[in-house]
């Protein structure tokens, strides 16, 4: 060691040999903060947007049991992470170095009670979000023998089309359910079909529009307040449907066919996408939802028919023999 000591360490200086300020990492915080609180509050959301955390504002009955369940997960998140932060700063503010002037903290090691706490709770969270999701889920996907309508939604590259199973005339003598186009759907989902349901169809491009809006795609018309059963096929590769405001989005696979069901509550032109990268061009597979009056809706139906849409298109890849309807349990 030097007599005066210059050896030892000593505190970093500034350029007149005065220890360095803090004052430049106090701004930087201080600009930080500034950052976030911009960042949290210049956004297009209301105070009525904020409940929702960034869900769209749901149109369908069975949307709102979907919204609880985002929500809830958010809370539960929002708790664990005020936890973790909670313990961070905790540990930072009282067990810091300048504060006990101990340069090895007392260590803690084989602390039987905080080990099984810090292994029993994240399973106790992972069961509770598990059972709040079965259970919607199984909600969500439950399906009636009779509903009120009855759509084959149609995913091919690249656009959409929907297949209305409905007996538009009114008479049973003219039901076409037996068409060779519809060979794709199980026996199972056929005995939802409505008696007499002759169908009429709308095929899509990716460049078409809908004349209201202007917005891409193809137009799903759909009744407002009456139950409506998806059928959803594919004739190439794997698709998504998903009707953003509905909350919910199901795989359009070719040979696996998947249903479910909504009621619309609300009328509407709502925006539809694939949400499954299905090619080059799958950001055209664009589609419009057009939620309208029974009255309207069936009106809809006759001006199809007038224009010689009547029968279906192909609903999707072909899978005969046991594999057709193999999935007997399924939903």
């Amino acid at each position: 060691m030097s007599p005066n000591g210059s050896d030892l360490p000593h505190r970093p200086t500034g350029g007149g040999g005065t220890p360095m300020s803090r004052r430049p990492m106090r701004r930087k915080l201080q600009q930080a903060l500034a950052a976030g609180l911009v960042l949290a509050t210049a956004t297009g959301c209301t105070s009525k947007d904020f409940p929702r955390l960034g869900m769209p504002t749901p149109v369908t009955d069975e949307a709102p049991r979907i919204l609880s369940l985002w929500q809830g997960s958010w809370a539960a998140a929002l708790a664990v992470g005020v936890l973790v932060w909670g313990l961070i700063l905790w540990s930072v503010v009282f067990h810091r170095r300048t504060r006990t002037k101990v340069e090895v903290p007392p260590q803690t090691r084989y602390n039987m009670p905080i080990e099984a706490l810090y292994t029993v709770v994240p399973i106790i969270i992972v069961a509770v979000l598990f059972y709040f999701t079965a259970r919607d889920e199984t909600k969500l996907l439950a399906t009636t023998e009779k509903p009120a309508h009855v759509v084959n939604v149609v995913g091919y590259q690249w656009s959409w089309g929907f297949n209305y199973i409905e007996d538009v005339d009114g008479k049973a003598s003219t039901s076409n359910t037996e068409d060779k186009e519809l060979s794709a759907i199980p026996d199972r989902m056929t005995k939802s079909f409505p008696k007499g349901a002759e169908g009429v169809y709308a095929a899509g491009t990716p460049g078409e529009k809908n004349p209201q809006t202007g917005n891409p795609g193809p137009t799903l018309w759909l009744p407002k307040g009456e139950k409506v059963q998806f059928i959803l096929t594919s004739r190439d590769v794997i698709h998504s449907f998903w009707v953003v405001p509905f909350l919910m989005k199901q795989d359009v696979i070719p040979g696996h066919v998947n249903r479910f069901e909504v009621t619309p509550s609300k009328e509407g032109t709502y925006m539809g996408k694939c949400a499954e990268l299905c090619g080059v061009d799958h950001s055209r597979m664009l589609f419009n939802v057009k939620v309208v009056s029974p009255e309207r809706y069936k009106k809809h139906l006759e001006d199809l028919a007038e224009k010689g849409q009547t029968g279906y298109i192909p609903s999707g890849t072909a899978t005969t023999g046991g594999a057709k309807n193999a999935e007997t349990n399924n939903p």
